[in-house]
């Protein structure tokens, strides 16, 4: 991640550093676009139109349980942050397809790969809850 100037500044200014995670002005951006990413709806719709591009119904019924309100919302916020890419045609009925720009194509690639290490290694999740639930119980009954 790039040095921003704010951050220089402070540091010339004698301003102790913002952390690494700090959620103060100097961080917002990153961290807007990190949430919008890895959202609930942001993760299925960029991981949906990593095969091809989705009209709106298409991705509603493919993502499922999602109200068109909140899928709405999630494709406009992808495409503000240059991740998606909305294509509305002039024609009668209209006709919007939505597809990622090739930032979002690689912010997707990395968000796949996170939900496929998820889905490879749920099982050992499952086994560090049992334990953690266990032992939890074990002190709360100790106690």
């Amino acid at each position: 991640m790039a040095v921003s100037t704010r951050a220089v500044s402070r540091a010339a200014a004698g301003e102790p550093a913002a952390g690494k995670y700090d959620t103060g002005e100097a961080m917002c951006p990153y961290r807007l676009v990190l949430e919008h990413v890895t959202s609930r709806w942001g993760v299925l719709v960029l991981i949906e139109l990593l095969d091809r591009p989705h009209r709106f119904s298409e991705l509603r019924r493919a993502i499922g349980r999602v109200s068109e309100k909140m899928l709405t919302q999630t494709l406009q916020t992808l495409e503000r942050d240059g991740l998606v890419h909305r294509d509305a045609k002039p024609v009668i009925p209209p006709r919007v397809d939505y597809s990622l720009t090739g930032l979002g194509r690689e912010a997707a690639e990395q968000v796949r790969a996170l939900a496929d290490w998820t889905t490879d290694r749920m099982d050992d999740v499952e086994k560090a809850r049992l334990t953690y639930d266990e032992a939890r119980a074990s002190r709360t009954r100790a106690s």
